[in-house]
């Protein structure tokens, strides 16, 4: 067997261990069983558990910018992008459950350098997203309305939004994928609607100094 394939099949079987049971918990023992090879052999490919771990998010981290990327087409308007990406985001992450435990949880629970690695994937969505809001922005505005720092803080709560939503979605039974982005479309377009339409939600004007003090003295 070729050495790139034996260490993609490495891999899987350490992606669905560490998924599965954890970074601390996960050993190369189990991996390589998985794999159907010696504990030398892993060693010698990836050279030590926590390259090995490495290995593995970036991995990961790759296949879902690129199938975020992928599943967004260019030439549809803005909203449909941001549907098209979602639903992207949402496939890939139910069909790659361990995968997804591997980003989510394992790599940023157990500091440097994983944590580092998982920020580079965020930080490339984010800026993915950014871009469509402020597609959608130009699409409604010839002068875009919403300020970049507006638009950088729309498109990091709506990722964070996302990631919440896809580990509930993977342990919830019978929510499909696009069930999940559509209740993310649901949730953040409308807001981004109202936006871009010189509509935003303003909090309520402090009642005045009177009026808070009949009030008090009513109580």
């Amino acid at each position: 067997m070729p050495r790139a394939v034996r260490e993609q099949q490495m891999m899987d079987a350490a992606v669905r261990t560490f998924g599965q049971l954890g970074y601390r918990a996960a050993s190369m023992d189990e991996i390589a069983e998985l794999a159907g090879v010696s504990k030398p052999l892993v060693y010698l490919y990836l050279n030590s558990k926590e390259e090995l771990f490495t290995a593995c998010i970036r991995r990961e981290a790759k296949a879902l910018v690129d199938a975020v990327r992928a599943g967004a087409e260019p030439d549809l308007p803005a909203d449909r992008q941001l549907w098209a990406g979602l639903r992207a985001f949402f496939t890939h992450t139910a069909e790659h459950p361990d995968g997804w435990a591997v980003l989510h949880r394992q790599a940023r629970t157990h500091g440097e350098p994983f944590a580092t690695e998982v920020t580079v994937m965020r930080d490339e969505i984010v800026a993915f997203v950014t871009g469509l809001i402020g597609a959608a922005a130009r699409e409604a505005h010839h002068d875009p309305a919403l300020p970049d720092r507006d638009v950088s803080g729309l498109a990091q709560a709506l990722v964070g939004a996302a990631e919440s939503l896809a580990g509930w979605a993977n342990e919830t039974p019978g929510v499909s994928a696009k069930e999940a982005a559509a209740t993310l479309m649901n949730f953040s377009w409308a807001g981004l609607e109202n936006l871009m339409n010189g509509r935003p939600w303003q909090p309520p004007a402090p009642a005045p100094a009177a009026g808070r003090a009949r009030r008090a003295s009513s109580r």
